[in-house]
């Protein structure tokens, strides 16, 4: 058997979109289409398509999706059907993690008690790219999002937030945004980890923007270690973070977690996620141990409602362990 000093987590994981549509129009985006251009998601099909994976390994269910309005007439149809989904994931035996753009408190209450975690990305917080690439998107605007990780934080939920890299901000931006999710963090407790996504360009999206540098993702990853709390795990996507010795690079600068990895990124569809079998040789070969992880991280066990940590638990009693030197 292999001994291994230091490990690197994943969640073995499958997107549910319940709709691609959404109000907001990100020049960078390859997600998103038109309100009524596309049809939601069923609970029959979602089920369908669910059941299929219950001999295949996956944990987490993330519900992945599209914006509607908050002023929509559709928007509490909507919501229900994410209520829903996290619901029947759960009934099957799933541990259901959402982001679904910016809620209402009483909307992520609501979910809380069907899901062991949720998740918002920041981006940045720097106003000026509500004149760029943000101009059509009024939820992306930066008091909007913080809003949110208080909330999470008000509501004892586990939290996943994040910057997209490359947008048009500035090394000072990033630092700014950091040192506004640590002030959050030290007031609640609740952000288990921050990805660091680079800005990868796909075929669907109108900005000419180009990629964000592997070397300065490495440098964004060591500034975001030293800033933030140590009990705050940073993420970073291997899809988007393919050369191997990129990938190790990032791993040695501070990032410790490979977030989901499922069939298919929804959000940059035009980078397939690799297989862990592809990835462990890679990892393995500079000593780390690559080991399944929960959507939850089990220091926030204690905060969720009675039914999702026995469900959590039972999760966990099912975990390999990793074997460390």
């Amino acid at each position: 058997m292999i001994a291994f000093s230091r490990t690197v987590t994943y969640s073995p994981a499958y997107t549910v979109v319940p709709t691609y549509e959404c109000f907001n129009r990100c020049s960078y985006c390859n997600f998103r289409t038109d309100p009524g251009k596309s049809p939601w998601l069923t609970l029959a099909e979602a089920e369908s398509r669910l059941q299929m994976l219950r001999a295949q390994g996956v944990i987490e269910i993330l519900i992945l999706s599209g914006e509607v309005h908050p002023q929509s007439p559709r928007r509490s149809t909507w919501f229900q059907h994410i209520y829903d989904l996290g619901e029947l994931a759960l009934s099957l035996g799933f541990l259901p993690h959402t982001n679904a753009g910016p809620l209402s408190r009483t909307e992520m209450e609501r979910l809380k008690s069907v899901n062991v975690s949720m998740g918002l990305m920041v981006e940045q917080i720097t106003s000026s790219l509500l004149q760029t690439v943000h101009r059509h998107a009024p939820s992306k605007v930066p008091e909007l999002r913080l809003q949110q990780l208080a909330w999470a934080g008000e509501l004892g939920i586990p939290f996943t937030t994040g910057l997209l890299l490359g947008i048009g901000e500035t090394a000072a931006d990033r630092v700014e945004s950091l040192n506004e999710i640590t002030q959050i963090h030290q007031r609640w407790g609740h952000i288990q980890e921050v990805i660091l996504q680079p800005h990868s360009p796909g075929q669907s999206q109108q900005w000419q923007g180009t990629a964000f540098e592997i070397e300065q993702l490495v440098e964004v990853i060591a500034t975001a270690r030293h800033i933030l709390p140590n009990s705050i795990t940073l993420q970073i996507p291997p899809n988007l973070v393919s050369q191997p010795e990129a990938l190790l690079a990032c791993l040695e600068a501070g990032a410790r977690d490979l977030g989901g990895i499922s069939p298919q990124d929804e959000v940059n569809p035009d980078y397939p996620h690799p297989h862990i079998g592809s990835l462990q040789p890679i990892l393995e070969s500079a000593g780390w141990q690559l080991v399944p992880r929960l959507p939850v991280y089990p220091q926030y066990d204690a905060e969720l409602p009675a039914h999702l940590q026995t469900r959590v638990k039972r999760w966990r009693s099912r975990l390999v362990q990793p074997t460390l030197a």
